[in-house]
Order: structure tokens, then C-alpha cells, then sequence
């Protein structure tokens, strides 16, 4: 197993990786910002994430792409491509067609598989009956700050998320720092990406930096244009209506979905609650151009 340290070097590679995925994340230079060797690099990555770094790139990339396909309509798919970090069209089409079993094109118009990976878990697909009437609420563009925050990472979306939040929260206890401000950051669209494999991060915004790292690290929710929106109800219901504000608010709002991953802002964690109720500010990052 990684120790702490180990953990924290590479929770550095991670978060500059989710910074800009467009930009060249070669294996030597994310070993520099682990401060290791490349060939150690290389196995400590697979270690602590459980996936090869070619891996874990090309599939957060190609989730991103998928995200953008479908709702930046406008946006030509070269261009898109290059937001991805692919140069060519050619190579973007041929790993996106290999991970989805479609082409990019074909994903667009709206070809692509209609059942949501998620949809297999009974909960889930009970939380999104309940909804499936409701009116989806209007949000308030606003503009955030950058947020500092210490976090936990966890793979996996679902009740084993609780494990990251007792983690922060014991952390919070011990280093004596209020345990107010949750935040869970979402870096996978679990709409196409199975549960198991969805990348969640639990985050406590800080007010002064965190003296050692290990398993808790740093790190800085970038600021920008956020649409902001309101949810309330029990565990199961909160991934439906993130499809649902998606499918049906993002595409007829003319914006464009954000870089940045979105994030929800909690006053009642369902992951803590005894009753696994939820209330919360859920932040979808949009941009006009």
C-alpha cells in the first residue's frame, strides 16, 4: 500500500491533471510534479489509482469529450478534440469510437446508448421516478472565487462515499477546523460512466493551509461562471436530477458547459445524515463561448 506521502505526490499529478485536460500530460512531466523517478512514477500511479496513467488520461479526456459533444452542439468537433487534448481528429475519433462504440458524430445526434449506467442500481432508478414529474428548479448565474479546500479523494459513486466524509471530518476534529463548508466535487458524468468508476472528491473549504499532508491534501476549486441550483431530497434522487438538469437546462440555455468540474455544496450531506436526506447548492460551471 502507498503511504501517506506517496498518496499526497500523486493527489499533486491528479489535481494538474483535472486543471487543464488539453494541455500535454506527458509521463515525464507529471513525474516532476510528483518529484519521482518516471519509471517509479508509473507504478505509483497505478498503485494509488488503480489504473495506468495512459488509462486514467485517455479516459478522463474522452469522458470530457463526451461531455462537450453533447452539449456544446455548435462546437465543431475538431475543436473539440482539441480541448481533449488531441492534435488530430483522426486519433480523437478512433479512441472516442473504441470507448463509447460510436463516433463522436454519431454521439451528437443523439445515438448514443439511452441507458444511464446507473439506471442498474434499484435505488437510483427509484430516486429517478420520484423526480421524474418535478419541475427542475431555475438557477442564478453568479460568479465564484477561487475556493481553497482540503479533500479526500474516492472511486466509486454511491454509499461508500461516506467513508471519504469521515476521513475529512475526523481530520476537521483533529485539526480543530470547522466542518461547515462541504463540498463534493464531481469529476465523472455518471449519466455514461459506471458507478464503480466515477470519480468523486469530498472537500472542506479552509481558511489557512494544510500543514501536512497525507492521506487530506490542498488543493483550489478554480472560480468562474456558475449556474446555480437548488436540491432537496433523499439519497438515490441527486444523480437524476444532474441528468436532468443537463439534458434539459444546459442544451436549451445556450450556454456551454464549463472545463472545470461541477460541484455540489451541501447544508445537509447525504452521505452524514441519518436519514440520507439531502440539501444542497449544486454548481454546474457554463461558459458563453
Amino acid at each position: 500500500m502507498p503511504n501517506t506521502q506517496q498518496t499526497a505526490r500523486i493527489n499533486d499529478v491528479l489535481h494538474r491533471i483535472h486543471r487543464d485536460l488539453s494541455s500535454p500530460l506527458t509521463g515525464a512531466g507529471l513525474a516532476r510534479v510528483a518529484a519521482y523517478s518516471e519509471q517509479h512514477f508509473h507504478r505509483l500511479f497505478k498503485r494509488v489509482t488503480g489504473e495506468s496513467l495512459h488509462c486514467y488520461i485517455r479516459r478522463v479526456r474522452l469522458e470530457h469529450g463526451a461531455n462537450l459533444l453533447m452539449f456544446e452542439p455548435l462546437t465543431p468537433i475538431r475543436d473539440i478534440a482539441l480541448k481533449c487534448g488531441y492534435n488530430s481528429l483522426a486519433s480523437f475519433t478512433r479512441v472516442f469510437t473504441q470507448q463509447f462504440g460510436i463516433s463522436p458524430g454519431r454521439w451528437r445526434t443523439q445515438e448514443r446508448p439511452h441507458t444511464q449506467p446507473y439506471m442498474a442500481d434499484p435505488e437510483i432508478a427509484a430516486g429517478a421516478e420520484r423526480i421524474k414529474g418535478g419541475a427542475l428548479p431555475q438557477p442564478d448565474l453568479i460568479e465564484l472565487p477561487d475556493q481553497p479546500v482540503a479533500y479526500v479523494r474516492h472511486l466509486g459513486y454511491g454509499r461508500s462515499i461516506r467513508n471519504a466524509w469521515q476521513i475529512l471530518q475526523a481530520w476537521a476534529t483533529a485539526e480543530k477546523r470547522p466542518f461547515e463548508k462541504q463540498i463534493g466535487l464531481h469529476h465523472s458524468n455518471p449519466a455514461w460512466t459506471p458507478l464503480h468508476r466515477c470519480r468523486y472528491v469530498a472537500c472542506l473549504v479552509i481558511d489557512r493551509p494544510v500543514a501536512r499532508r497525507g492521506l487530506v491534501n490542498s488543493m483550489v476549486i478554480p472560480g468562474g461562471l456558475y449556474a446555480r441550483f437548488r436540491f432537496v431530497g433523499q439519497y438515490g434522487e441527486l444523480l437524476p436530477w444532474i441528468t436532468r438538469l443537463q439534458d434539459e437546462w444546459l442544451v436549451a440555455s445556450g450556454l456551454k458547459s464549463g472545463a472545470t468540474p461541477a460541484f455540489a455544496e451541501y447544508q445537509r450531506n447525504q452521505f452524514l445524515d441519518p436519514e440520507e436526506r439531502f440539501e444542497l447548492l449544486y454548481f454546474q460551471p457554463v461558459q458563453f463561448y
